[in-house]
């Protein structure tokens, strides 16, 4: 992680008109974005956990989370790694006691469960200079707008061989 630049999520998107959801990570401290198409589950389970909203029983990623705090471990980080094949990567950092492990996983599963547990996300500054997205100024509403009309006519189909699906 030593090239790795904080990201915040800033929520879930739907790109029309197919209805993918996209997952959206913005630089903490610049102006890129990181649109990651998810599936539907998964773009469910993070909505929820963004918006603070608990349900009657846990889904599955709140069950991760108690699981890892009953266990005695900690999620310290997740990092959006690479993309590759079209096909993004995550890793999760977790550790107990003094082990740490890393664990790959599909970002949309590690951006879920670390909104559960509260863990800092990043993305490998690599990544993010190959395929983020940058909008110069969060005020700016033509560049907003120009943002929101790119998401609202790309299909994932447009990216063939780098489709930006999570799988």
């Amino acid at each position: 992680m030593s090239d790795a630049i904080p990201m915040d999520l800033v929520g879930i998107r739907v790109e029309l008109p197919t209805n993918t959801p996209i997952m959206l990570l913005r630089e903490r401290d610049g102006d890129r974005y990181l649109p990651i198409w998810i599936g539907t589950p998964e773009a469910t389970a993070i909505a929820l956990a963004h918006d603070g909203i608990q349900t009657k029983r846990p889904l599955t990623h709140d069950l991760l989370a108690v699981l890892i705090e009953e266990l005695g471990a900690k999620v310290d980080a997740v990092v959006v790694t690479e993309l590759r094949g079209g096909t993004f990567y995550a890793d999760l950092t977790v550790s107990i006691g003094d082990d740490v492990h890393h664990i790959s996983s599909r970002p949309s599963d590690a951006v879920a469960l670390a909104l559960r547990t509260h863990a800092p996300l990043f993305a490998e500054k690599e990544l993010l200079e190959e395929v983020g997205v940058r909008i110069h100024d969060e005020n700016d509403e033509e560049q907003i707008e120009k943002f929101r009309e790119f998401l609202d006519r790309v299909d994932p189909t447009d990216f063939e061989g780098h489709d930006f699906e999570d799988h």
